[in-house]
């Protein structure tokens, strides 16, 4: 649906901007934000409030370009903050939110709101990042965006882990991940090997 677009009140509904890190998800999702602003349309942004890596009351994307979103600690947060007259809701780093984010987006497509979603569709192992997938079955828009592997120059869409650290959910920029194609992607690769070193010592 093209930028800047509003339809009729009664016909809402969802955009996914999915792929791995550094691949441009908060940069599409701002630049969508911005045109909507230029269109003269109410938007609100909204973050989960455990990323806090570069500001607490802004998406920025890793170049520094920022727009003004409110964190929130669930997606029930977001529903009950959502003012009468907004016409987008943004929402960044979906991959941190609970399943429950799905029912939030379709309960405000369904008021009639466009919302845009970014966030991972995969994790540091390559598995499906819940609630995108989910939110992938029932978008009516989206898109993939590709990152370059840092190993061979190819399009990359998986996330390298570089830090030594097994929790799924761990919130980190440049010096903790890097973008990876199929064939570059190592998911067991140094942090792990650290990780025995420590424990024989």
């Amino acid at each position: 649906m093209p930028d800047g677009v509003h339809p009729p009140r009664e016909c809402g509904w969802i955009e996914v901007i999915c792929g791995s890190m550094f691949s441009g998800k908060s940069e599409e999702l701002i630049r969508r934000l911005r045109r909507a602003v230029i269109a003269r349309q109410k938007v609100q942004a909204f973050k989960p409030a455990t990323d806090d890596r570069y500001s607490e009351d802004h998406i920025v994307s890793h170049d520094k370009n920022r727009v003004a979103g409110v964190a929130v600690v669930t997606p029930a947060d977001i529903l009950s903050q959502v003012e009468q007259d907004t016409q987008v809701v943004g929402i960044d780093e979906a991959q941190f939110f609970d399943l429950s984010l799905v029912e939030v987006c379709e309960e405000l497509a369904n008021r009639g709101l466009r919302v845009v979603v970014a966030g991972l569709d995969q994790d540091y192992l390559g598995r499906p990042f819940e609630p995108i997938p989910q939110l992938l079955a029932v978008a009516e828009s989206i898109t993939k965006t590709m990152a370059v592997c840092v190993r061979c120059g190819a399009p990359a869409n998986r996330s390298q882990r570089l830090v030594p650290s097994r929790e799924r959910v761990l919130v980190g920029a440049e010096a903790a991940y890097e973008p990876r194609c199929r064939k570059c992607f190592r998911p067991w690769e140094a942090p792990y090997q650290e990780e025995s070193c420590d424990t024989d010592a």
